[in-house]
């Protein structure tokens, strides 16, 4: 059975699917820095949807459970790449992979792609303040070891003094020495500085909104938050969420027998702290001993409700401050996280664990009533106490989306002049985005409707890429360098299946070679939602793809 004819798209590798400019008509003439919307964006590392309001009856999240109540939540948003730097850059410019020509950490896109505007960039140049507090870009040589500063920023971004220590020997083991560890619950009074990054974090991103409060320009807050990325380091008392005896195994820990050897990643980094050498385990597949691997979903599942403690102690500010009438908040993470899915670990893959994000707005008077005097739309939800009862999103979406589409939706609701649809190529253009318009979603009064955005939601499409070094597992599969990349792996999630072709790939002209596939993959949604049993070679899916090419 061949791939419906959305297939055709993935030919233009990984271009734009996008939309051409949606304007707010009058109402974005009418808007003003006295009257704008400050933006609070959210952006979580690592994060798969392993949430409440995502319908994971294990995971405590009460606080993002309750921004989500307030909020429209997507239940099906993707990544276009699922690893750090390459994501990152690419929705905070919306532009994809092959665009901004980051593939690994190892580039600063406006010299080795194009000058590309980012979204803190615009809202700045449109009178807006903008403010970065941990990881928002990657750091190093793919934001220009600045965070993309003075771009960005209005001031130079703020990182937390504590995380240098994030991967050195601060994890107590049984022995009763310090370990850079994988497993790393800590007692917060004894780690160096007495504190941790995503606490400082939260703490300065406060401040900043104390001090934005009396100012007279709206402001874009950037608040990006490190767990649950390894290590699993945080306060040890979240393991009591969640007892061992409680912890299931993956649904499908096997490695599936009709997966690509390309397709796999080997999760080099894992294997690399001290916790998991001791284990002697076998590459490239492992697999990881199963009471290892429980413990390594404890410790994911425990990062993540510390993470929504800071996210709640912010938001709770946001109240505090009055400020939650006139701040959007988004609320994502730049990729999912493999916990022992296809007996895999961690990223660096096309599957829907890796490439899965949570994605939510809340919109003042639009996803939510406006908070009355004295009432509080996020007080502080502690994830200890029985009694914080699950709470259902406010508004959801089914369709699929992807995290380009961060920056034309962002810009829309703050009722700035959405960007136009990138032109095919857009190396030299400053300023166009290549992701679609979701302002359809918020029923905007009066608001033109994007005429790229199709009708049908069979018909929209999510795209994602890896890259790979060689057909079979190895050292640096998962992370190759832009010189060592060989293959790239093509990805279409429609509603109906995953189709993936791993074709040739020249890293000097960056080129994909659509004539030379290595392999290809593809899974049926309905009948396979884990996407276990590959169904490419019995679709005959080469010889269709081949036939779909220009």
């Amino acid at each position: 059975m061949p791939p419906p004819r959305t297939g055709r798209c993935l030919l233009l590798l990984g271009l734009v699917l996008g939309s051409v400019c949606v304007t707010l008509g009058s109402q974005a003439q009418a808007n003003s820095t006295t009257d704008a919307l400050n933006v609070l964006l959210i952006i979580v590392d690592d994060l798969r949807p392993s949430l409440g309001c995502y319908g994971d009856k294990l995971v405590r999240s009460p606080n993002i459970d309750q921004l989500a109540s307030h909020s429209l939540l997507f239940q099906n948003a993707f990544a276009q790449q699922a690893v750090c730097a390459p994501s990152r850059v690419s929705f905070l410019t919306g532009r994809r992979p092959d665009t901004t020509r980051l593939y690994d950490f190892n580039s600063y896109w406006r010299v080795h792609a194009g000058n590309f505007s980012t979204i803190p960039q615009y809202f700045k140049d449109n009178g807006y303040v903008t403010m970065s507090v941990g990881k928002v870009f990657h750091p190093g040589i793919s934001s220009n070891h600045s965070d993309d500063s003075p771009y960005s920023w209005s001031f130079p971004p703020y990182h937390p003094s504590s995380e240098k220590y994030e991967n050195s020997k601060t994890c107590r083991g049984p022995d009763g020495e310090l370990h850079a560890n994988l497993l790393c619950p800590v007692d917060v009074v004894d780690v160096p500085e007495g504190t941790l990054p995503d606490k400082q974090s939260t703490e300065e991103a406060i401040r900043l909104l104390e001090k934005m409060k009396t100012s007279a320009s709206p402001f874009f807050l950037a608040v990006g938050y490190h767990k649950p990325h390894i290590p699993f380091r945080y306060p040890k008392e979240f393991q009591k969420l969640y007892p061992l005896e409680n912890i299931t195994l993956a649904p499908d820990p096997e490695v599936p027998d009709g997966l690509p050897p390309v397709a796999y990643n080997p999760w080099m980094d894992i294997r690399q702290r001290e916790d998991v050498k001791a284990l002697n385990i076998s590459v490239p597949y492992g697999p990881i001993p199963v009471d290892f691997q429980r413990k390594i979903r404890q410790s994911y599942f425990a990062s993540v409700s510390y993470l929504d403690t800071q996210v709640g102690h912010l938001l709770s500010a946001l109240d505090d401050l009055q400020l939650a009438n006139s701040t959007i908040v988004a609320f994502t993470s730049d990729h999912g996280w493999a916990l022992g899915e296809h007996g895999e670990w961690a990223k660096y893959s096309n599957f829907d664990v890796a490439t899965r994000v949570p994605l939510m707005f809340y919109v003042p008077g639009r996803t939510a009533s406006l908070p009355e005097a004295g009432e509080k739309l996020f007080p502080y939800v502690d994830p200890f106490h029985s009694a914080s009862d699950l709470m259902e999103p406010g508004r959801q979406s089914m369709d699929l989306v992807e995290l380009v589409s961060l920056f034309p939706t962002l810009t829309g609701l703050a009722g700035l002049q959405v960007p136009p649809r990138c032109p095919v190529p857009s190396f030299h253009i400053e300023l166009c985005r290549e992701g679609r318009n979701l302002l359809k979603h918020f029923q905007f009064h009066g608001l033109e409707e994007d005429p790229y955005v199709p009708g049908n939601p069979r018909e929209l499409i999510a795209y994602s890429q890896y890259p790979r070094p060689a057909d079979f597992p190895q050292q640096n599969s998962d992370k190759p360098s832009l010189k060592y990349i060989k293959i790239m792996g093509y990805s279409i999630r429609t509603v109906d299946y995953r189709y993936t072709v791993w074709v040739g790939f020249n890293p000097d002209e960056f080129l994909a070679n659509f004539s030379d596939i290595h392999a290809g993959e593809l899974y049926f949604v309905d009948s396979d939602p884990l996407q276990d049993h590959n169904m490419y070679n019995d679709s005959q899916g080469g010889g269709v793809f081949k036939s779909l090419m220009p």
